[in-house]
């Protein structure tokens, strides 16, 4: 499913050029799960955002699920994010303006695949029915968090990409939330992708990989 290649990426500073990813290689194969770890600053981010078409690489390459990333125009680029991949971040990235129901089917409008039944049971499933009229500001950090989730999976991408999802959770909303992210991706045989500090939340994930001094230690679990 995705396929990372010698992949290099530094960013210019006054004293010079800083180096972030220094030959990253990376398997992740369909439907499977991994954590990336690391401390902060080790480059975890930059992997997302390079991995999201959201950045682009210095050298090496990215492919997911057989097209190479770095072959895509800007445009085919923005298209592949609205279709292709779920974005969950930390801070939700809700739009305030909108209610419940309308941040769930953002993305899947976007992407041309809104689906009234498969959001009607992400809805039941993430225990949203009785908020979809109201607003973001109005919930608890674990309630928009379920949005987020069901924003990114309404669309029923092939890719998930999440940045520390539950970072800004209690432990008891952390793990309802890490439960019912992995349930659904389950069954739709979603690959994902995880950015975690937390050794009990990447624990539940197949696979963890740490990212330090731009290089990926060797991986664990199966």
């Amino acid at each position: 499913m995705l396929k990372i290649h010698s992949l290099h990426k530094s960013y210019s500073t006054p004293q010079g050029p800083l180096p972030v990813l220094q030959g990253i290689d990376l398997d992740v194969t369909r439907g499977s799960s991994l954590a990336l770890m690391g401390e902060s600053g080790s480059g975890k981010s930059t992997l997302l955002h390079l991995i999201a078409g959201l950045d682009q690489a210095d050298s090496g390459s990215i492919q997911v699920a057989g097209q190479y990333l770095g072959q895509l125009s800007e445009s085919q680029l923005a298209g592949w994010r609205r279709s292709g991949i779920g974005l969950i971040f930390q801070q939700f990235n809700l739009i305030s303006s909108l209610s419940v129901a309308d941040n769930l089917a953002f993305q899947a409008r976007l992407a041309g695949r809104h689906d009234p039944h498969w959001q009607a049971e992400l809805t039941q499933r993430l225990g949203l029915t009785q908020l979809l009229e109201r607003y973001p500001e109005q919930l608890s950090g674990g309630q928009q968090q379920r949005v987020a989730l069901g924003r990114a999976l309404a669309a029923r991408p092939a890719l998930v990409l999440a940045d520390e999802p539950t970072g800004s959770l209690d432990e008891a909303s952390s793990d309802e939330v890490l439960e019912l992210l992995l349930e659904l991706l389950g069954e739709q045989a979603t690959t994902l992708l995880m950015v975690t500090h937390s050794p009990r939340v990447a624990a539940r994930l197949q696979r963890r990989v740490t990212l330090s001094n731009g290089r990926l230690a060797p991986a664990e679990g199966h």
